[in-house]
């Protein structure tokens, strides 16, 4: 059985993030699930349920583009996990193979943590919590 569920986002970059998100949100229906400012660090970033548990990434461009671990930055993509201890097993795992991988960040509604697959590129694994 695999450890993945699907994709749980991509990530879409945009020098309009207000416009972008409105395109989804007002004229096709999308609904803003989150929103994390920028700072000094890290670009403007939101992100849209598109129905069926799907949502969409999208960050403010920016001039540089961050090398890190953090996708927000690049053209990095999501995939799902069913649960919070599943997500640990996998950062486990890619921790044993010396691979580069972040700390689990505790979202609103889900866990995440973000690796590079061999060829560099961003990937997020993410484990959405039960709602309440």
């Amino acid at each position: 059985m695999s450890d993945l569920l699907g994709i749980n986002h991509p990530t879409l970059s945009s020098p309009d993030l207000d416009g972008l998100v409105g395109y989804y949100t007002e004229l096709l229906g999308a609904v803003l699930a989150f929103e994390r400012a920028a700072t000094s660090t890290t670009p403007w970033i939101a992100v849209v349920d598109v129905g069926g548990g799907d949502h969409l990434m999208i960050v403010e461009a920016g001039d540089a583009h961050p090398t890190g671990l953090d996708p927000i930055g690049g053209a990095g993509w999501g995939l799902r996990v069913g649960t919070h201890a599943r997500l640990c097993e996998i950062r486990e795992r890619l921790l044993e193979t010396g691979g580069p991988v972040g700390e689990i960040e505790t979202l609103p509604t889900q866990g995440t943590m973000t690796a590079r697959d061999p060829d560099g590129r961003p990937v997020d694994v993410r484990a959405h919590r039960p709602r309440p």
